[in-house]
């Protein structure tokens, strides 16, 4: 399919399928903010709350080459195509302002501590008597309740305490954590998911509710290995190989490196004529998966043999030529100046203040109402004022709060 098929019926009025939802996003680093991205991505009205110090992403290292003022790597992707508010929510001033913003809106996200917003006077309860059908999403580290609900969570503590860090890493060596946030991106995007269950209730019924995603529940959901383990399973630590199929893991080229892997038996009798080797199609040992697993250090030797002759390109097109799976094993930087991100437009540039940056486009594609970024990054507070105009601020009530140290 041509890209102009896939959209030939597109609308080009609306920003994406959410348009026409406000969402107040009340949350520091990473996995609220990737809640607000998603559905600031699908057309949301999302409005990030910071203090006026403004949210650690701002500063978080590294910041971007050539940008000035200083940008963040984590502030220029994860908060574009949203509005920028500063203000001290706890605060008396600061909770009205925020309060009339949730009358306005249909979702709240926050990712501070349990217990925090309650004290604010800010909580889901609060937020009800305001306006009774919001929906509220409550992302943290162990969730709102439990015995380790008011412990502090993290991504990397998430990845621990749920086993998969002692999976993660050479099977010799130490548990490795994940180089990337898959905590906080898990648990951004249960969030997302949730967020729009609750909306499909709300829609049915006029009831909101309260939506709590812990980073470590997030975790524990994304690989079935939690079953095993409650079963007494054996897991030990496989670095880049598999435990379901064989051969399967990185393999050395004479200029880099391949990701390949195999399960169908049916491929494992192409295979061995790829590599020059097809009297092993009818070989008992390696007949089935789970013999091949059982030979895992034998068959992976046939396909190293084979590969370590091999350019990166030559291995990809061969195995690509016999419908077989492989890729590359590439750096971000070549990932960047790949065709197929500039075809799926995963890099979109964007002005962010007086600065050009490629940011990371949204990675599902609607064929009537594409999705874009919009906007960059927004400066701190830069829409205090618009907003708070559209609140019923007036403008000297407004210079009143800024100079209290309120509003931005």
């Amino acid at each position: 399919m041509k890209e102009n098929e896939f959209y030939a019926d597109k609308r080009n009025d609306l920003q994406g399928p959410l348009e026409g939802l406000r969402v107040i996003e009340l949350t520091t680093t990473w996995a609220g903010p990737m809640c607000g991205c998603m559905l600031a991505d699908m057309g949301a009205d999302v409005i990030k709350v910071e203090h006026p110090k403004g949210d650690v992403a701002r500063i978080a290292p590294p910041i971007l080459p050539g940008t000035n003022p200083p940008l963040s790597f984590m502030q220029a992707t994860i908060n574009r195509n949203k509005r920028s508010m500063a203000f001290d929510v706890n605060s008396e001033e600061g909770r009205t302002i925020f309060l009339k913003l949730v009358k306005t809106s249909d979702i709240v996200i926050e990712n501070l501590r349990p217990g925090t917003i309650d004290r604010w006077k800010i909580g889901y309860r609060d937020l009800c008597k305001i306006r009774k059908d919001i929906v509220m999403v409550s992302i943290s580290g162990y969730g709102q309740y439990g015995e380790n609900s008011s412990r502090p969570g993290y991504d990397p503590l998430a990845q621990a305490e749920s086993g998969f860090l002692s999976l993660s890493g050479e099977p010799k060596g130490t548990p490795t954590k994940s180089p990337t946030f898959i905590g906080d991106d898990l648990g951004g995007l249960h969030a997302t998911i949730s967020v729009l269950g609750a909306l499909r209730h709300r829609d049915q019924t006029g009831e909101g509710q309260h939506v709590d995603v812990s980073l470590l529940d997030a975790m524990l959901f994304q690989n079935p290995y939690l079953t095993l383990g409650a079963m007494g399973v054996p897991l030990p630590r496989l670095g880049n190989e598999f435990r379901v199929a064989a051969p399967a893991k990185v393999f050395t080229c004479k200029d880099g490196l391949v990701m390949f892997g195999i399960i169908v038996d049916s491929h494992w009798q192409i295979l061995t004529k790829v590599i020059g080797q097809p009297e092993l199609a009818t070989d008992e040992r390696f007949a089935t998966n789970l013999k091949r697993i059982e030979q895992r250090d034998t068959v992976h030797r046939f396909v190293d043999n084979w590969t370590k002759d091999q350019t990166v390109e030559t291995v990809v097109r061969r195995l690509a030529e016999a419908g077989l799976p492989a890729a590359p094993v590439q750096t971000y930087a070549e990932a960047a100046s790949s065709n197929i991100v500039q075809e799926r437009e995963m890099l979109q540039i964007i002005q962010t203040e007086n600065n050009s940056i490629p940011v990371p486009g949204p990675p599902a594609k609607f064929s009537k109402t594409p999705t874009k970024v919009r906007s960059g990054a927004p400066a701190l507070g830069k829409h205090n004022h618009e907003l708070l105009k559209e609140l019923g601020f007036t403008t000297e009530v407004v210079e009143e709060l800024n100079r209290k140290g309120i509003v931005l």
